[in-house]
């Protein structure tokens, strides 16, 4: 397999991505008014081809080590120089079945790299996936030696081999460690989406033997949501962990962002209730086969006066003004109460430019608050677009806004996956996103798993240096 960088497309070898990490500045467009990230590389990682929905995380023991993952199948890259260089890692998809994705990446507190993903052979009826649901599972992988080598078996979180009525399907799953020196650290939960042909279930395991082991799935959610991936479904799970090992969790419910906590290492949960009303957010875009809001949920750990549990951050996407932004919406009070929702991106609002596929991280070092998201505002017509990140250093009631990239690129209606990633600490910023490049159409393997299709999107990761 060859990789390729944006300023010239050079094919690079397998083992390793080198040192070809390129200045933004490169791209410089006299539309982006924003200034530019400090600091910053791009590095693409993949060819043209079908793929999407990447994730990243930082080792909390050695914060030089990040490994990058995404799909269409499981891939992981990584970086043990603080993302100077990327080595791609080899023969992470499972064998066993055709297709496997929704993927996320976390790190232990003992600095072992987990990596979460669903697999299957097939899939059910497009957007009503319970119909016709046939075999697969949720699994992970868990990396020793901090994201280096992975072992070759995957551990089950749960699996359906045959005829399990009624019809279920397992979908979006997201994978979150207990870094914390509470009473439940070392834990592993993952919430995902269970499609019935009736509802829509946040479901949630949790492991406490180092994912060898996972727990029966339990609901989460206070009432089912619609059947359909779309708007009125439960889906979307984010979760994120405390100093004192208190579990937190967000969804899409409808129109609101709905929340949970568990204080007993996800043995039990309070009452889920919508937190933060929204418009929609799932919508169509032009020039985008597909796009949603989907709520990410992050924590300053740090016990500051007036968060003693630390401070909890959401952020989302909707069309409240008519163009799609981005809010975002803080909590000092264990989610009891929330901030009203503040605009993210500072273009002025109502110009009909769209900002989406936010992702969000808060440096646990320094408390700083980061945001990335595709970026509309330059181009008049609402179709290209660069990726932002925006940075709060007053917990979240102002942002400053950055391009990260500078060429503008369009989507084609490609399919962009429904997530981005984000990392920070001690003032180092790593994303991860999707892209859409002109290139010669290549034949990429539908998540679907039947055919094929179109597509010439890259995963990329950028770099950025706040001091």
């Amino acid at each position: 397999m060859a990789f390729f960088v944006k300023s010239t497309r050079l094919a690079l070898g397998v083992a390793c991505l080198l040192a070809i990490s390129i200045p933004v500045s490169l791209f410089a467009a006299d539309t982006v008014t924003e200034p530019m990230v400090p600091e910053a590389t791009v590095t693409t990682l993949t060819k043209p081809g079908f793929f999407t929905e990447p994730g990243i995380a930082i080792s909390p023991l050695d914060p030089d080590r990040v490994t990058a993952i995404y799909q269409d199948n499981v891939h992981i890259a990584f970086s043990n120089d603080a993302g100077v260089h990327w080595n791609d890692v080899s023969k992470v998809a499972p064998p066993e079945w055709r297709v496997s994705g929704d993927v996320s990446v976390t790190y232990d507190n003992n600095g072992h790299a987990i990596a979460s993903y669903m697999a299957f052979n097939k899939l059910g009826t497009e957007d009503y996936w319970a119909h016709n649901a046939p075999a697969g599972g949720l699994y992970i992988r868990r990396s020793l030696d901090g994201g280096k080598t992975w072992e070759s078996q995957a551990h089950t979180v749960i699996e359906h081999l045959g005829d399990h009525p009624p019809p279920l399907w397992e979908d979006k799953p997201f994978i979150v460690a207990d870094q914390s020196h509470g009473p439940h650290a070392g834990n592993l939960y993952i919430g995902w989406t269970r499609w019935t042909l009736t509802g829509s279930e946040i479901q949630l395991s949790r492991s406490t033997d180092d994912g060898l082991s996972w727990s029966t799935p339990m609901e989460i959610d206070a009432y089912p949501g619609l059947p359909r991936d779309a708007t009125g479904a439960n889906e979307g799970f984010w979760g994120v962990v405390g100093p004192d090992s208190t579990f937190y969790a967000v969804w899409a419910d409808t129109s609101h962002i709905a929340f949970t906590l568990s204080k007993d290492g996800g043995r039990s949960f309070t009452k889920a209730r919508d937190i933060i009303p929204t418009a929609p957010i799932m919508y169509g875009m032009a020039d985008l086969d597909r796009a949603n809001g989907f709520p990410q949920l992050a924590i300053d750990p740090r016990t500051t006066l007036g968060a003693p549990h630390g401070r909890l951050y959401v952020v989302w996407a909707d069309y409240r003004h008519g163009g799609i932004d981005v809010f975002l919406s803080t909590s000092i009070d264990d989610g009891d109460h929330w901030t009203p929702a503040v605009r993210v991106n500072n273009d002025p609002p109502n110009n009909g430019a769209d900002h989406f596929f936010p992702a969000l991280a808060v440096d646990a070092v320094t408390g700083d608050v980061y945001v990335s998201f595709y970026d509309r505002r330059a181009d008049p017509h609402n179709r290209a677009a660069i990726v932002t990140l925006a940075r709060s250093t007053d917990h979240g009631n102002t942002f400053v806004n950055y391009a990260w990239t500078k060429q503008p690129f369009t989507m084609r209606n490609a399919f962009m996956g429904d997530y981005s990633g984000l990392a920070a600490r001690g003032g180092h910023v790593y994303g991860v996103w999707t892209e859409h490049v002109e290139a010669p159409s290549v034949k990429g393997k539908a998540e679907a798993g039947e055919g094929h299709r179109d597509n010439n999107t890259v995963v990329d990761v950028g770099t950025a240096t706040f001091h």
